[in-house]
C-alpha cells in the first residue's frame, strides 16, 4: 500500500511515476495489440476482459496497461503483488471475489510479476479462475510456459509485449517535456540529438528513458526559468554508446551491416574492424553473436556446418564472461566467419519453402504421413501407405511427403564451396537410391 506524509507532492513522485498513462491513446508501443480494431483494445473498451497474462521485458507497460483496464472495467479491480503475498491473502481476496460473484459483481486480480509465485500459491487461483470467482492478469518478464503452471496458464490468453522502438520512447519523452504532470511548468532546452540518444540508450524501456530524463534535467544548467540539458550532462547519465555509437540514430544498424557485409566479402581486417568499433563504443556482446550467429547460417551455411558450432560457442563464451574479456572469443568468431568459405544455399531454401508455405496453409498433410494413435484414424486412412524407411536395404524409401500440389518440389540446392559438394553428392544419393526402391516396390 502506497503512503505518503502531509508534506508529499505530486512533484516528488518519480518522472516515470507521474507520467503514467491513464489512457489508450496515452499509452505508447504495443500497436499489434492496442491498434485500432485490435483485439486487445477491443476486450478493453467493451469491459470484455477475460483471464490473461501480459509477457514482456522491463518497462513496455505491463503495469500500466492493467491500471488503465482498471480504470475502463466496472469490474472490483485489486492489485496483488506476488513478491509481497502468501497463500493466506490469496485466500482471503478469493473468499471476497467469491461473495462479489453471487450477487452477480466480477473481480480482475491484477498480480504482477505472477512468475515469482511457486506452484502451490498459483494452484490457490486455479478454481476461482475456473468457475469465475475472478478475471485474472498476470504481468511477467519471464517466459510464462516455464514459469506459469499448466492448468493456469491453459486458462489464460497470453499476449506478448515488445520493447519499445525508439520513435515511441521519443515520443514519451517529448510528452513528458510539455505534460504539466512531467516538465510542462519548466522551460527544458533539450536538442532533438539528446533526446534520440535518451530514447536509444533506453533500449525499448520507457520507465528507463523517463528515469535517465528526468536524471538529465534535474542536473541541468539552470539560467532563470530555463533548464538546459547540455551535452556534457547527458555523458554523466547515459553510457557513451548512445552518444558515440548511435547518436546519428542509423549509425547502430549502419555498422552492423558494415561488419556482415565484410565477413560476406570474407575480409577478416574490415570484419574485426567493425567489431571493434561497436565492442568499444558500448554494444551488447551478446547482440553482435545473435547476429554472427545468424550469419552462419544464412552466409556460410552448410559450405562449412562447423561456423554455426563456432558461433553459438563464443556466444555462450560472452555471457559467461562478458567484457572486456570475451572481445577475443567474437574476434574469434567473426574472423572464422570471414574465411569460411560462403554458401547461402540453406537460406535460399528456406524462402523458397516460405513462399510455397504461405500459399498453401489449407494443403493437407499426405493420409501416408500422418500419425495414427487412434484406431478410428487408422479405420479413415491416417498412416496407410506409409513406407518405414528402416525396412529398406539403404534406408531410403520412394514415399511423397509433400502435399500433391507441390509434389517433385525442389528447394535445397546445394552451392559447390567447401563442404557442400559432400552435400550434393549425397543428395544425389538420395535420388538414385529412391528411383531403386521405387523400382523393388514395383516388382
Amino acid at each position: 500500500m502506497e503512503q505518503y506524509t502531509l508534506f508529499s507532492t505530486n512533484d516528488d513522485l518519480p518522472l516515470a511515476y507521474r507520467m503514467r498513462p491513464e489512457t489508450l491513446d496515452e499509452y505508447a508501443g504495443q500497436r499489434h495489440l492496442l491498434g485500432e480494431g485490435k483485439i486487445l483494445r477491443r476486450l478493453i473498451e467493451s469491459d470484455k476482459i477475460g483471464s490473461m497474462i501480459f509477457w514482456g521485458p522491463p518497462g513496455v507497460g505491463k503495469t500500466t496497461l492493467a491500471r488503465i483496464i482498471a480504470h475502463k472495467t466496472k469490474a472490483e479491480f485489486i492489485d496483488f503483488s506476488a513478491v509481497t503475498s502468501g497463500i493466506k491473502e490469496i485466500k482471503q481476496v478469493m473468499e471476497s471475489a467469491e461473495k462479489r460473484r453471487r450477487f452477480g459483481e466480477k473481480t480482475i486480480l491484477f498480480v504482477d510479476e505472477i512468475h515469482r509465485f511457486n506452484k502451490a500459491q498459483q494452484d490457490a487461483f486455479l478454481p476461482y479462475v475456473e468457475k469465475g470467482s475472478i478475471i485474472l492478469i498476470g504481468a511477467t518478464t519471464e517466459n510464462p510456459s516455464f514459469e506459469v503452471n499448466g492448468a493456469l496458464l491453459s486458462r489464460c490468453k497470453v499476449f506478448v509485449l515488445q520493447p519499445l522502438k525508439t520513435e515511441e520512447v521519443e515520443w514519451l519523452i517529448r510528452r513528458a517535456l510539455t505534460d504539466e504532470r512531467g516538465f510542462g511548468k519548466q522551460h527544458v532546452e533539450i536538442s532533438d540529438d539528446e533526446i534520440r540518444a535518451i530514447a536509444e540508450f533506453a533500449d525499448g524501456d520507457a520507465r528507463g528513458a523517463l528515469s535517465t530524463l528526468e536524471m538529465a534535467v534535474l542536473n541541468g544548467d539552470t539560467d532563470g526559468d530555463t533548464v538546459k540539458v547540455t551535452r556534457e550532462t547527458l555523458e554523466q547519465c547515459i553510457s557513451r554508446k548512445s552518444l558515440l555509437y548511435d547518436k546519428g540514430g542509423e549509425e547502430h544498424y549502419n555498422i552492423i551491416s558494415a561488419l556482415h557485409k565484410s565477413m560476406r566479402n570474407s575480409d577478416p581486417d574490415a570484419a574485426v574492424y567493425w567489431l571493434a568499433r561497436m565492442l568499444e563504443a558500448g554494444e551488447d556482446p551478446l547482440y553482435i553473436m545473435r547476429r554472427v550467429t545468424r550469419f552462419a547460417a544464412e552466409d556460410v551455411g552448410l559450405a562449412d556446418p562447423r561456423a554455426m558450432e563456432i558461433a553459438v560457442a563464443a556466444y555462450q563464451a560472452a555471457h559467461f564472461i562478458g567484457m572486456p574479456e570475451c572481445a577475443v572469443h567474437l574476434a574469434e568468431a567473426v574472423i572464422y566467419m570471414s574465411l569460411a568459405p560462403k554458401s547461402n544455399a540453406v537460406d535460399v531454401a528456406y524462402m523458397r519453402a516460405k513462399s510455397d508455405a504461405l500459399n498453401t496453409l489449407a494443403e493437407p498433410v499426405p493420409m501416408n504421413i500422418r500419425n495414427a494413435p487412434t484406431r478410428l484414424m487408422k479405420e479413415l486412412g491416417y498412416g496407410k501407405g506409409y513406407k518405414f524407411a528402416h525396412d529398406y536395404e539403404d534406408k531410403v524409401a520412394d514415399m511423397q511427403c509433400l502435399p500433391d500440389s507441390l509434389k517433385d518440389r525442389t528447394y535445397y540446392i546445394p552451392g559447390m564451396e567447401g563442404v557442400e559438394p559432400r552435400f550434393k553428392a549425397r543428395l544425389d544419393e538420395i535420388k538414385a537410391l529412391k528411383e531403386k526402391a521405387k523400382r523393388s516396390d514395383s516388382k
